[in-house]
């Protein structure tokens, strides 16, 4: 539950300095803190209530969907914002979305929540990619608010999107602040009240700026963690019990080869950071 610390930090340093007429951070508070709920209600029930199972699933993943539509709906009615998917290193491709926009962004936000949920199994494993995602999104915010660098840059502009650059340096400030004492051995533990919402804050970012596409490269762990989830289940019931992996999430196969934990944790944050710097590239080379 460690989590909660975090979303307090990022909360009232957002508050601080945002201006609090802004429909976007109004936005991404929604997602962010509502994911976080659904996250605290099932730490709650584990930690409290010693339910090993916490929130069912078909429950927590039919309250993400219900808030990640609503996210989706309020995006598309919003005046002047583009349904069009903006594609890295191609500045012409651009496909028109339309209604269809609204379940692509609750697969942004669910997914990106989610991955992040799954990553967060060593001490400091998570925090670091969302460290580094957050500092990219910083400087994609700041361009995509200021109209002649993201023309300049052939980059969506986003009218007033600039504020999102405050909260994406809050969730760096309280992301290395937690890291103080999540790192090895950890200390706090966020839990899914910070992993479920911290997810859904990227993802919420990513489609207001329109940059959802190079989130997948930004987040390349979280990607790589849950496809690991995903190969691992369906081949096993393909083959009657056969593995690819050790185990499931990537990191607990490494892990199982005997790998040290600090070693698997600095290396996905070097993983991370180079990923990060192909996707901060993908700004010039179209």
């Amino acid at each position: 539950m460690g989590g909660v610390l975090i979303l307090f930090a990022i909360g009232v340093s957002t508050l601080l300095w945002v201006n609090l007429y802004n429909f976007y951070i109004w936005l991404v508070f929604l997602a962010t803190f509502s994911f976080g709920l659904i996250g605290f209600i099932d730490d709650y029930k584990k930690l409290i209530k010693n339910d090993s199972r916490g929130l069912k699933a078909k429950y927590k993943i039919a309250s993400q969907l219900v808030i990640a539509f609503v996210i989706g709906i309020l995006l598309y009615n919003h005046p002047n914002f583009s349904t069009q998917l903006t594609l890295p290193f191609f500045k012409e491709v651009k496909p028109e979305l339309g209604w269809l926009y609204i379940p692509f962004a609750a697969l942004v936000i669910v997914g990106t929540s989610n991955a992040v949920n799954l990553t967060d199994g060593l001490d400091g494993l998570a925090i670091g990619p969302i460290i580094i995602a957050a500092a990219t999104y910083l400087l994609f915010t700041y361009l995509a608010g200021h109209i002649k660098l993201a023309n300049y840059l052939q980059i969506s502009y986003v009218a007033w999107s600039g504020e999102l650059t405050i909260f994406c340096g809050a969730i760096l400030g309280a992301g290395m602040g937690f890291l103080w004492f999540n790192t090895y051995p950890a200390q706090i533990f966020m839990g899914d009240v910070g992993s479920l919402a911290l997810g859904s804050a990227l993802g919420t970012v990513a489609l207001v700026i329109k940059q959802e596409i190079p989130l997948v490269i930004v987040g390349g762990i979280f990607v790589v963690e849950t496809l690991s989830v995903i190969f691992q289940v369906g081949y096993f019931k393909l083959t009657n019990g056969k593995r690819i992996f050790h185990m499931a999430p990537l990191h607990h196969h490494f892990e199982l080869k005997g790998w040290a934990e600090p070693k698997i944790i600095v290396r996905f944050w070097i993983i991370s950071i180079f990923l990060a710097l192909i996707a901060i590239s993908t700004l010039k080379l179209r």
